[in-house]
């Protein structure tokens, strides 16, 4: 399976279906303890309006840019039951 024909739900389960020793390389290569230091100063000020609810705000920045999905985190993992 090519990358480029790859569904994305279908890379995830396999990437979290791995195998454990794979996942002890992963944590050396890619530190889960190291901190990240670019986002120090990410904030989210400013997003929603004054008063408003920022998780209503993003989701309909999200709505807006057609990426709103209607499944769940469990169906992405899991697949679709349909």
């Amino acid at each position: 399976m090519g990358a480029e024909s790859a569904d994305p739900g279908e890379v995830l389960r396999t990437v979290w279906q791995g195998t454990p020793g794979a996942m002890q390389d992963l944590d050396a290569e890619c530190s889960p303890t190291k901190a990240c230091r670019n986002m120090k100063d990410i904030t989210f000020d400013g997003y929603a309006e004054e008063g408003g609810d920022l998780a209503t705000a993003w989701r309909n920045t999200l709505a807006k840019e057609g990426k709103l999905g209607t499944g769940s985190v469990a169906d992405l993992v899991f697949g679709d039951p349909d």
